[in-house]
């Protein structure tokens, strides 16, 4: 079903916690889709986010302090709403609104009291980032109550979109306040599945058996829950990224969402020469840093493998990695370096200021102190991942052929080591691996595969998934290999993930420029292009339920 010329003028507002803030893969879906969404709606792309920028700029806003000035000036008046408006710097530039949203904090009980009254949503026991991210949602509605009402857009279709529990309480404002509005729920990861995977339980083989309400009252967790569940159930579309998330959804949400999976912007990848620089440039960089930390040279011809995302320990497969590679360490046919990067942000004090002094210096001896780690840590005696590979015996010693390198910090391209972005040092990778044990979508290694980088997955991952339904061969010849994960088969995974590293260290350079092709094919599969119409039919099918509604 495609738009209609006379939906094309409808409007669109989206909402997220990561418009201009970029903390996870969200960031990343709706910074590659606004491309795909603007060619339809245009300069009517509303997309709404949190003025959380205090000590300096988000690096990703461009404030245009022409736009939308008049209802700027009488949402502040008149609706007492602070708000900055211009346009996100990503491909595309659309509009974005950002709230300060502190002021809402001082009607926090009343505001919870209108959810429970309206909604039955239970604030009574929340606790950490609940206040906060209800009080920038509940502002969402008002802004596009005030948009609304000051534009008169009481003959228009238009739809609101709202991004994960932190926002539903801005689904049911405009619910109730504005009903010819359609809108539409996505959960890209249940927050009841989450926990119940981050607290060692087994997800998977027991998801049947799982009942949200109860779960959420055992994990603590019944103010989150409630506000997701309801807002699922009162949306006019509820989505998810995935058909794995779909099923959980189902069990633990009680509501079946329409699926809508997640794209990708190929126009983000450089192509011909100037791809071939920048993987060069990469290499150089990461072998350079790796070189200065362990002291001694590493071959040109590393194999470089890096795993990425956010640090959830478990979920993430990040122990699963690291046993990988304690794995990959004792193959004693391995002829080739192996550096092994975790480029997980964590608790990040600063970077290594002896790191730093080596990197202006060509020939180095001897290691650095904690040779694993470039920037340091708060808390690097508690630290998980280097708790780990301490266990395991890793050294970075000369004799060994395996060397594994923890990045704590953001890639922003100011993180004072490598001063590259995420993309810029992702390109000159190898091989990745995201042994994800709960992954909604898995940006991480569809990013890869969009860079030429081949990638390893499992099929608790929805991008996993999606690979299995296309076609993956055995092996990563194709670009892709998707591993069987469950509950109870850690080191089989990990034997796995050992055996396809080891497999790319013996490939000649033509099988590894085939390899690197059909990754680059394989995701051109699940561009925007091709994923963007799961989306506009969803607003479609919300547009005509409101207006059975009305």
């Amino acid at each position: 079903m495609s738009q209609s010329k006379a939906q094309t003028s409808d409007y669109l507002f989206e909402a997220s916690w990561e418009v201009c803030n970029k903390v996870g893969g969200i960031y990343t879906v709706l910074a590659s889709k606004a491309k795909s969404l603007k060619l339809t709606y245009g300069e009517h792309l509303l997309f709404i986010g949190p003025d959380v920028w205090k000590k300096s700029e988000s690096p990703w806003f461009i404030e245009d302090y022409e736009l939308f000035s008049e209802w700027k000036e009488h949402a502040h008046k008149q609706d007492a709403l602070k708000l900055r408006i211009g346009r996100w710097d990503i491909e595309g530039q659309p509009i974005v609104i950002l709230v300060d949203f502190q002021d809402f904090f001082l009607r926090k009980e009343e505001i919870y009291a209108e959810m429970w009254e309206d909604f039955q949503v239970d604030s009574l026991f929340a606790y950490g980032d609940y206040d906060e991210s209800c009080m920038f949602a509940y502002s969402t509605g008002c802004i596009i109550k005030s948009f609304y009402e000051f534009h008169g857009l009481i003959n228009n279709n238009v739809v609101a979109h709202f991004d994960e529990w932190m926002l539903g309480m801005g689904l049911l404002y405009v619910k109730h306040f504005l009903p010819k509005v359609a809108t539409v729920f996505t959960t890209h990861a249940t927050s009841i599945g989450r926990s119940i995977a981050g607290n060692n339980k087994p997800l998977y083989n027991y998801l049947s058996a799982y009942n949200g309400d109860q779960m959420a009252r055992e994990l603590n967790m019944v103010a989150k829950h409630s506000i997701e569940k309801i807002a699922a159930q009162n949306a006019d579309c509820f989505t998810t990224v995935s058909d794995i998330t779909a099923t959980e959804c189902a069990q633990l949400l009680e509501r079946r969402p329409i699926v809508t999976p997640n794209g990708f912007e190929q126009d983000m990848i450089p192509k011909g020469k100037e791809y071939a620089k920048k993987r060069s440039e990469a290499r150089s960089s990461l072998i350079n840093v790796a070189e200065k930390l362990v002291g001694h040279e590493i071959d040109d011809d590393a194999v470089l493998v890096a795993t990425s995302g956010r640090y959830e320990y478990k979920n993430k497969g990040i122990d699963v990695f690291i046993e990988a590679l304690n794995k990959l360490r004792h193959i004693k046919q391995l002829k080739k370096d192996v550096v092994a990067f975790i480029m997980v942000p964590a608790w990040m004090k600063e970077p290594r200021a002896d790191l730093v002094e080596r990197l202006s210096h060509k020939v180095v001896r001897g290691p650095l102190e904690h040779p694993f780690l470039t920037h340091w840590l708060h808390n690097i005696h508690e630290d998980n991942v280097l708790k780990q590979i301490a266990a395991s015996g890793f050294q970075n010693s000369a004799e060994e052929r395996v060397k594994v390198i923890f990045v704590p910090s953001y890639l922003t391209g100011e993180d004072g080591i490598f001063n590259k972005t995420y993309y810029d040092l992702l390109i000159g990778m190898d091989v990745t691996a995201f042994p994800s044990y709960y992954e909604p979508w898995g940006y991480t290694p569809h990013e890869s595969i969009a860079f030429s980088v081949p990638t390893i997955t499992t099929t608790l991952a929805g991008f996993g998934l999606w690979n299995k339904k296309i076609g993956d061969k055995k092996g990563l010849d194709d670009g892709v290999e998707v591993i069987h994960r469950d509950d109870y088969n850690y080191y089989d995974v990990a034997q796995d993930i050992c055996d396809l590293i080891f497999e790319v260290s013996v490939k000649s350079n033509e099988q590894e420029k085939k390899m690197r092709q059909a990754a680059t094919e394989r995701s051109k599969l699940a561009d925007w292009k091709h994923f963007i119409k799961f989306y506009l039919q969803t607003y479609e099918e919300a547009l005509a339920i409101a207006k059975k509604r009305v």
